[in-house]
């Protein structure tokens, strides 16, 4: 009976949601994590909120380090940072300030459009419609340094659709595989539930301007949810999320779904050791082919969590052999977990 029943159990966890290798690609678990280390990452200073280019030969990331614009009084605050590689098996090079971009506010949290040649990024520089904002710069070449004076993506209270008189935080952009939609979400703690920062999302229309806000509640929850990640193909996105039964205050939530017709499910995972830990984790952006997962820590060698830095995990993209294996082998965890069969 009890054989049965198990045999019944694989059979529906194969076919659900989410599970099946067929037609969505498989990954297994993250396995290994590396800081990225020096000269990107300091001793004692937060570097955080790195993104790479397609190549991953450039990478885009946020800094309070010695260097930046500075305040005023001289406060050093969070700056725009960029560092480069000659090839993925090079180091890289020491950072580079993007003082045009900069201001002596907070600048931060930058995300690049699917071409190169926009980035969106949040600042609390004066001009803006609240305590924070997100901004575009343009530029006419991927490969060029030289980006257009910032502006503003609009006050809600003066006929714009994105920035409110509350704070808009952590874009994130995603292109639809079918059909091209654009997508930019970011996180506002505009009034309404649920309530403290919340995931919201507007579509570009056929005339190129943003549409307004919509809370995306499927991302959402009633604690601290901003910066997410949408694999390309649409079907696994991460979260960044201070919300119950996580593994430290802040950490990486994960949802998937069968095909982009699908909804998100409506509650989302939270990734496992060795990416999550009891210290902070979050801001995560992923590679193009989905093995790479870059994410700021505060974790240590230690046990006291520290500043932030930039870290990175690994996992493969499995066949499809090898993926029903590693999704029996979870069932059976799973499995072990329900029955007490450890």
């Amino acid at each position: 009976m009890r054989r049965s029943l198990m045999v019944c159990l694989l059979a529906w966890y194969l076919a659900a949601p989410g599970s099946s290798p067929q037609g969505a690609e498989v990954y297994g678990d993250w396995t290994g994590v590396f800081n990225v280390g020096a000269p990107v990452n300091t001793a004692d200073y937060n570097d955080t909120y790195a993104i790479l280019s397609r190549d991953e030969l450039t990478m885009y990331f946020t800094s309070d380090r010695p260097g930046g614009v500075p305040g005023p009084g001289g406060v050093r605050n969070y700056d725009l940072w960029l560092t480069t590689r000659a090839s993925l098996d090079d180091p890289w090079e020491t950072p580079t300030n993007l003082s045009a971009l900069n201001t002596g506010a907070e600048d931060s949290l930058a995300v690049l459009s699917s071409d190169e040649h926009v980035m969106f990024f949040h600042s609390t520089r004066s001009g803006g419609c609240g305590a924070g904002d997100i901004w575009m710069t343009r530029r006419h070449d991927r490969r060029s340094p030289d980006w257009d004076p910032p502006v503003n993506l609009g006050c809600v209270e003066t006929g714009g659709t994105v920035n409110t008189g509350a704070t808009e935080i952590a874009p994130a952009l995603f292109e639809n595989p079918r059909g091209g939609q654009v997508t930019l979400f970011y996180g506002s703690n505009r009034p309404g539930p649920p309530k403290d920062l919340d995931v919201y999302a507007s579509v570009v229309g056929e005339d190129g301007y943003f549409r307004p806000g919509e809370l995306v509640r499927e991302f959402s929850s009633a604690a601290r949810d901003t910066r997410i990640f949408i694999r390309r193909d649409g079907l696994e996105a991460f979260i960044t999320s201070d919300r119950p039964n996580g593994q430290g205050l802040i950490d990486i939530w994960t949802s998937t779904r069968e095909s982009l017709s699908d909804l998100w499910p409506p509650t989302s995972i939270d990734v496992p050791s060795p990416v999550n830990g009891v210290c902070d984790d979050g801001s995560p952006w992923l590679s193009r082919d989905g093995m790479k997962l870059y994410f700021f820590s505060t974790r240590t060698s230690g046990l006291q969590c520290g500043t932030r830095d930039i870290w990175y995990a690994t996992r493969e993209k499995l066949k499809q052999e090898s993926a029903i294996q590693a999704m029996v082998g979870r069932f059976n965890r799973m499995v072990g977990r329900l029955t007490g069969d450890h």
